[in-house]
C-alpha cells in the first residue's frame, strides 16, 4: 500500500505511482525529499541520485556524480591557481603590451613607409628585433588575428615615422 498515495485511493488491487497516481506501471522504489516512494519510471527521474533500482534501466546517478565530482575538481585547481599565475603564457604581460585601434589600411602605409625605406621585410623585422612574421601580419592587415602586441606597432612607428594607432 502507497504511504503518500495521490493517486484515486479507490482501494484497487494494483498500486500506483506515490507522486504523480499513475497506476498499471511497473514501478520502482526512489527517494525523493527524503522519504522512499513507490513511484513510476517518469518520477523516478525526479529522485535523489535517480532510482535506486538500478537493475529498472532507469538513470542510477552515476552520471550525476561524474559531473559533480569533475566541478569539485574543477574547483581545487582554481583555488589552487589563485594568486599564481604561472599558469599562463610565460612572460606575457597583455596589459602593457596591448594592441592599439589602428588606423584604417594601416597595413598599407607600413608597406609603403618600409618600401620608401629601401627595406625587406626581413631587414626591418632584423631592425626592430621582431619576428618577420609580425611584420608581414601588419602589413597583410591581421595583426589582431596573429597577435601582434602593442610594441611592435610603436616600434614600427618610431622606425619608419609613421602613424598607426588612432
Amino acid at each position: 500500500m502507497a504511504k503518500y498515495s495521490t493517486g484515486s485511493g479507490s482501494g484497487s488491487a494494483g498500486e500506483s505511482c506515490e507522486l504523480c497516481g499513475a497506476s498499471d506501471v511497473d514501478l520502482e522504489t526512489a527517494t525523493v525529499a527524503g522519504a522512499t516512494l513507490q513511484v513510476c519510471p517518469d518520477c523516478s527521474q525526479h529522485g535523489e541520485n535517480g532510482s535506486t533500482d538500478e537493475s529498472s534501466g532507469s538513470r542510477d546517478g552515476t552520471d550525476t556524480n561524474r559531473k559533480k565530482r569533475a566541478a569539485q575538481n574543477a574547483a581545487k585547481l582554481h583555488d589552487a591557481q589563485q594568486g599564481d599565475a604561472s599558469h599562463w603564457e610565460d612572460g606575457a604581460n597583455y596589459d602593457d603590451d596591448q594592441l592599439p585601434y589602428l588606423v584604417p589600411d594601416y597595413g598599407a602605409v607600413v608597406t609603403d613607409a618600409r618600401q620608401d625605406a629601401g627595406l625587406q621585410t626581413q631587414e626591418l623585422a632584423d631592425e626592430l628585433d621582431v619576428d618577420e612574421s609580425d611584420i608581414l601580419a601588419i602589413e597583410q592587415g591581421r595583426a589582431t588575428q596573429a597577435g601582434v602586441g602593442g610594441s611592435v606597432v610603436v616600434a614600427l612607428e618610431d622606425f619608419l615615422d609613421i602613424e598607426l594607432a588612432e
